[in-house]
C-alpha cells in the first residue's frame, strides 16, 4: 500500500513543475480513482464519458475530452454528480495527464481490501498535510487523535435504526471514515447482512464550507462503499436541518477567519463571533437527549471572553465529564504551535464533576521526524477514561501529582466556567536545555497574541454596535 501512495505522490512533485499544486493533484486523483474504480466495479457511466474513453486517448484530444467528461459528469444525479460538481480540469499539460492515467490503470483498485483503499488516498492526503500551508492541513487532524477520539465514542450504529453520527466540521471526512472503519473492525469486517444498506446510506452525515474539502470527503467514503450526506456551506451562519444526532466527532477550523460578527441563531444563548463557541453551542443544539460529542478546541477557547458563558450553559444541559488536555505540538506539522484539547461530553444530564487528563504538562513536545503523533500517546488516557462511551466508568483522583483528576462543580463555579485548569507543574519548561524549539515557541506566541487581538475585536465590535 505505501508503495501505492509513494508511486502516485512521486508524481504529485513532478506535477508541480506543470503549475499543478498538492490540493488540486489530489482534487484531480479523485476524479479519476472514481472512474476507475466505477469501470471496474462495472458501475453504469456513459459510454462516452467512462474509463475506457479516456485512456485510450492522448494530446490535444485527451485535454478536450476529459474538460468535457468533468463538465458533463458534473450534471448527473446523486453521489457521481455531488463527486463532479464545479470540477475543472487543472492539468495544462496533456502528457502529464496520460503519465496520471497509466500510473492508475495500473493497479486493480478493486481487489485492494477496503482498508487498504482508504488508506492509500488518506496516506496522499497525510503527505499533502506535511506540506504545510500549500496542502491539506487547514481540513486535516491527525489520525492518531481521530482513531482515539473513535475509539473512546464507540458510534455504533448496529441495532439502532435511526442511529446518525455527524461530523459538522468534515474537511476531508477523517472522522467520518475512522468511525466506520472502526465498526468494520469491531465486526470483524462483516457488517450485520440485514442492516448494510442503512449503515452505508443512513448513518454518516457531515457539513463542509469549502468545496475542494468536501468533495475529498465524498471520495473518501466512497473509496469505503459508503454514501453519505455532507452539506455544502457555512455550518454556523446556516440555519441547521431537522436532524438530530447520536454521535458527534469534529475538529472546528482554528482562528477566527471569517468570523466577524455573531451568527443569527435562534438556538444560540451566547451572542458571541468565537467560532469554536459557537461550534459548542451548534453541537449542543444537533444532538439527541442522551446523545454524545467529543470535541476539539485550542486552548484559548477554554478561558477566552464568553467562554464561562457558554460552558455554563454547555455545564447545565449536558455532562462534560472529560477534558483532555493534548501534548503540545499534537498538530505539527499541520498548526504548528497550536495548543489544544478534546472536550466530551452527553446531552441531557447536568455535569456533577469535570475530570481532567493533562497529557502535556512534562511530555516531550510532538514533531515531525523525531517523536510523531502515535496512539502511544493516548493509551493511558484511554485507560482512565474507560470502557464507557459517556464517561460514566469507574474513575479514581490519585492526587496532585497524577495526570487525571477531577472538579466538583462548586470548583468549576468558583473559576467563571473557565476550564483552563492546571496543577502539575511542567518541569520542561523550566529547563534550558529542553525548552521547545524556538519556532515553537514564536509559534505559540503568535497563537497566544492572535487570542488577545480576537478578544479585543469583539470588544470593539461591542463598542461600535452601541455607539450606533
Amino acid at each position: 500500500m505505501s508503495d501505492i501512495v509513494n508511486k502516485l505522490w512521486g508524481f504529485c512533485h513532478t506535477l508541480r513543475h506543470d503549475g499543478v499544486d498538492y490540493g488540486d493533484y489530489i482534487e484531480q486523483l479523485t476524479y479519476l480513482l472514481f472512474l476507475k474504480m466505477a469501470d471496474e466495479h462495472e458501475v453504469h457511466i456513459s459510454d462516452k464519458y467512462n474509463w475506457q474513453s479516456l485512456i485510450k486517448l492522448s494530446g490535444g484530444d485527451l485535454m478536450d475530452h476529459y474538460t468535457d467528461m468533468l463538465r458533463e459528469l458534473a450534471k448527473e444525479k446523486g453521489l457521481l454528480g455531488e463527486i463532479f460538481t464545479q470540477s475543472q480540469n487543472r492539468f495544462s499539460n496533456p502528457v502529464s495527464l496520460k503519465k496520471l492515467l497509466g500510473l492508475i490503470d495500473e493497479d486493480e483498485w478493486t481487489a485492494m481490501d477496503v482498508d487498504v483503499k482508504g488508506a492509500a488516498f488518506e496516506g496522499l492526503l497525510e503527505k499533502a498535510a506535511s506540506e504545510g500551508k500549500k496542502g491539506a492541513g487547514q481540513y486535516f487532524t491527525p489520525r492518531p487523535l481521530i482513531q482515539s477520539m473513535v475509539r473512546l465514542m464507540k458510534p455504533d450504529p448496529r441495532g439502532k435504526k435511526k442511529f446518525k453520527m455527524t461530523d459538522p466540521a468534515c474537511g476531508t471526512g477523517g472522522f467520518l471514515v475512522a468511525s466506520y472503519e472502526w465498526l468494520l473492525k469491531e465486526c470483524k469486517g462483516a457488517l450485520p447482512r440485514e442492516e448494510i444498506k442503512r449503515i452505508r446510506e443512513e448513518t454518516y452525515y457531515g457539513q463542509e464550507l469549502v468545496p475542494r474539502p468536501r468533495r475529498l470527503a465524498l471520495m473518501n467514503m466512497f473509496l469505503h462503499n459508503v454514501t453519505p450526506k455532507i452539506k455544502l456551506g457555512d455550518t454556523i451562519y446556516s440555519t441547521p436541518g431537522t436532524e438530530k444526532f447520536d454521535v458527534v466527532l469534529t475538529n472546528p477550523p482554528f482562528g477566527t477567519k471569517g468570523a466577524n460578527q455573531a451568527p443569527e441563531r435562534d438556538d444560540f444563548t451566547v451572542e458571541t463571533s468565537n467560532k469554536q463557541l459557537n461550534f459548542i453551542q451548534h453541537v449542543m443544539s444537533i444532538l439527541e437527549d442522551g446523545g454524545r460529542a467529543a470535541v476539539v478546541l485550542p486552548d484559548n477557547v477554554l478561558f477566552e471572553d464568553k467562554a464561562g458563558e457558554v460552558f455554563e450553559i454547555l455545564m447545565h444541559d449536558c455532562n462534560l465529564h472529560t477534558i483532555l488536555r493534548l501534548p503540545r505540538g499534537t498538530f505539527t506539522p499541520y498548526a504548528q504551535g497550536v495548543k489544544a484539547n478534546v472536550i466530551f461530553f452527553q446531552k441531557g444530564l447536568p455535569t456533577e464533576r469535570v475530570w481532567i487528563f493533562d497529557a502535556r504538562s512534562n511530555v516531550e513536545g510532538i514533531t515531525k521526524k523525531d517523536r510523531p503523533l502515535t496512539s502511544k500517546y493516548f493509551e493511558e488516557f484511554e485507560q482512565c477514561y474507560g470502557s464507557d462511551p459517556n464517561g460514566r466508568s469507574k474513575r479514581t483522583d490519585h492526587g496532585e501529582t497524577s495526570r487525571f483528576r477531577s472538579y466538583t462543580m462548586d470548583e468549576v463555579k468558583k473559576r467563571n466556567f473557565k476550564l483552563d485548569i492546571t496543577w502539575l507543574k511542567d518541569e520542561s519548561l523550566e529547563d534550558a536545555d529542553n525548552l521547545p524549539e524556538p519556532n515553537e515557541l514564536a509559534s505559540e506566541a503568535i497563537t497566544e497574541l492572535e487570542a488577545v487581538v480576537d478578544d479585543l475585536r469583539e470588544i470593539l465590535s461591542m463598542l461600535e454596535n452601541n455607539g450606533e
